[in-house]
């Protein structure tokens, strides 16, 4: 029966004459009794296929109108059509007709096209546009500020000014985090299983490669536009090379912000998309995915490779290490989803990259604190700006000290834990990367202030201004996550170096005053002195603390407390010296002619007039009379 019916489709004959053949057939041999249901059967199968052909035909000939566009129900019997000649090719064979299977053929491929270009249109009409002011909305902002220096001594010391909470100035904003719950639709919902349909027929017919190109350029173009929306910008490493800091900061600021969104919300939502259009073919929907999240991925990672390979300054790092935890707090994530290991590859490399730069980076800014050279005395005597710009940059450091500590463990100077790098004996613990650096950081500025103390050619001076720079030290430390990193014991010695400052202010400032107020050389007992010696005595100690007062108003101590306690510490070294001294030679000169010319103050007047040292604001004392005693 078969020979019979292939003899027949060789002759090309019309299907009614096939039929009236097959039955001639049927009578030579009455093993060929069921011809007639089987002429029946291919006559059905030949009605289905006509059928199916019209339809995809049809749509082909009105190519101006897509099926999905105005009726769900034509597109139900297009995809019905296709449906019918896929089942009925699924049993030819070589042998079988090749008529009927080069019109099997050329109607799948009309249907291809038509389904290629309704899913690519089906993609781009149903985009959800990112919403980033509902992502930033979502994001949990931790901010460290800081207000402009306004002491210059060098480019590489003059943006750091002081880091308080209710500081107003520019803001350094620490990266943010994004919940876990955060979900976007990439794609309207509706729009899901009309891919779907469409997908799986194009899959089935083995157009596979055309289904993922269309999926893959619609896609990549999306997620292009949400990196436009998220401030992300197309630029060549040449390009980021060459862009100012101030706007550099900004790209940088974005891309941290970029990164999280492009991985924790992005491509995870771009995953969950290809899993529901593409399911039940798993090579699939990983082709798809990869080579979207591809593009996007590598736009990204552009951007981090430049900035890790650009120049280093001071001021980068925080951003070079907000754009390193960033990365590094996406790469689980991104590793977990990508199995493309190109991609995951550069990660990692450009990850290295930062963390690199950042170590430098750090590097660059010891060797800068140990070679700041500037030769200008701060006037007055007040804090010098490196001492703010070190001590607020580890202040901001701090936040970083996990990140830190990984990045310098490598470092090959690394101490093991035998002794502190300024001489300090450890209690238990064993010194940190982190903790080693700073201190080492913060011994080179204790000793570059030392050099900068002998700028001053009045050795009083020089003991103020290294107390009003240690305090500060001491003060930044003790006030923030500094304390807990160089602990107690760092504290207690800089503090003794202070009050170690103070006696030697004293000492050389103070000296010379109360030896005026000494019994030796006066000749006599309180009751017989010379009054000529206690005129000079008097007459020189005024002299003496008149100057003190003019020189010593203008210096300027800006800690109210340290201020106080070196006023304190001065009126018990001076009041009590003073008021003895006039108890006990007083007498002699009052009964004389012209007495307050020589016992000008109280004891009372001095101290009143010591509450006027270190304001900052140059006072004279102008032959002011003694106050009458009560």
């Amino acid at each position: 029966m078969a020979t019979a019916q292939q003899i027949l489709k060789s002759l090309n004959t019309p299907k009614e004459v096939r039929e009236d053949m097959l039955l001639i057939f049927s009578s030579f041999d009455n093993r060929l009794s069921k011809i007639t249901d089987l002429i029946h059967t291919s006559s059905a199968l030949e009605d289905r296929f006509d059928s199916a052909e019209k339809v995809i035909l049809r749509y082909d000939s009105n190519s101006n109108s897509l099926a999905w566009e105005d009726s769900p129900e034509e597109a139900r019997e297009y995809l019905s059509a296709l449906d019918e000649i896929l089942q009925l090719c699924e049993n030819l064979t070589v042998e079988d007709d090749k008529d009927f299977v080069d019109r099997a053929d050329t109607a799948i491929q009309i249907a291809m096209s038509r389904l290629e270009d309704e899913f690519r249109h089906i993609l781009i009409r149903n985009t959800v546009p990112l919403d980033a002011d509902r992502l930033y909305g979502s994001i949990r902002r931790v901010s460290l500020s800081f207000v402009s220096n306004e002491g210059v001594i060098g480019d590489e010391f003059e943006s750091f000014g002081e880091v308080d909470n209710d500081s107003s100035g520019c803001f350094h904003e620490r990266g943010a985090s994004i919940g876990d719950d955060l979900f976007v639709d990439l794609i309207n919902p509706d729009a899901v299983v009309e891919l779907r349909e469409i997908a799986d027929r194009m899959i089935r017919s083995g157009y596979e490669k055309e289904c993922c190109q269309a999926y893959t350029s619609v896609r990549r173009e999306a997620l292009d536009e949400c990196l436009v929306i998220l401030g992300v910008e197309k630029l060549s490493i040449e390009d980021v090379q060459k862009v100012e800091w101030k706007d550099l900061d900004e790209k940088m600021k974005k891309w941290i912000q970029a990164v999280k969104i492009a991985v924790r919300v992005l491509l995870t939502g771009e995953k969950r998309l290809c899993d529901q259009i593409f399911y039940g073919s798993d090579s699939i929907k990983e082709i798809c995915f990869n080579e979207t999240a591809k593009w996007s991925m590598m736009q990204l990672l552009n951007f981090g490779e430049a900035v890790s390979i650009g120049n280093r300054s001071s001021e980068k790092l925080f951003r070079i290490l907000d754009m390193y935890d960033a990365l590094a707090d996406a790469l689980p994530n991104l590793q977990a989803m990508v199995t493309d290991e190109f991609v995951c590859s550069e990660a990692k490399g450009v990850l290295s990259g930062l963390g690199e730069a950042a170590r430098a980076t750090f590097s660059e800014f010891e060797k800068a604190v140990q070679g700041e050279t500037s030769r200008k005395p701060m006037q007055n005597g007040e804090i010098h700006p490196i001492t703010r710009y070190v001590m607020n940059y580890l202040k901001l450091l701090v936040v970083y000290i996990e990140t830190l500590d990984s990045l310098l463990e490598s470092d090959e100077d690394e101490l093991h834990g035998s002794e502190r790098v300024d001489g300090d004996k450890l209690e238990t613990e064993r010194v940190s990367p982190v903790t080693r650096h700073f201190q080492s950081l913060i011994s080179t500025l204790e000793s570059n202030l030392e050099e900068k103390s002998r700028l001053y050619e009045d050795a009083a001076i020089q003991y103020i201004f290294l107390m009003n720079n240690i305090w500060y030290v001491v003060q930044k430390v003790k006030d923030s996550e500094l304390g807990n990193l160089l602990g107690d014991h760092w504290v207690r010695k800089r503090r003794g170096l202070t009050r170690q400052y103070a006696t030697i202010y004293l000492r050389s400032s103070w000296s010379k005053s109360l030896s005026f107020l000494k019994d030796e050389g006066i000749g006599g007992s309180s009751n017989n002195a010379s009054k000529v010696a206690l005129k000079d005595r008097f007459k020189n100690f005024n002299a003496c603390f008149e100057e003190i007062y003019r020189i010593q108003t203008a210096w300027k101590v800006p800690d109210p407390q340290l201020r106080e306690e070196l006023r304190i510490s001065i009126s018990e070294k001076v009041i009590p010296a003073y008021r003895s001294f006039v108890g006990r030679f007083g007498s002699q000169l009052e009964s004389g002619r012209n007495a307050g010319k020589y016992i000008k103050y109280t004891p009372e007047d001095l101290e009143n007039y010591l509450l006027d040292l270190f304001e900052g604001s140059p006072g004279v004392l102008h032959h002011l009379r003694r106050k009458s005693s009560s």
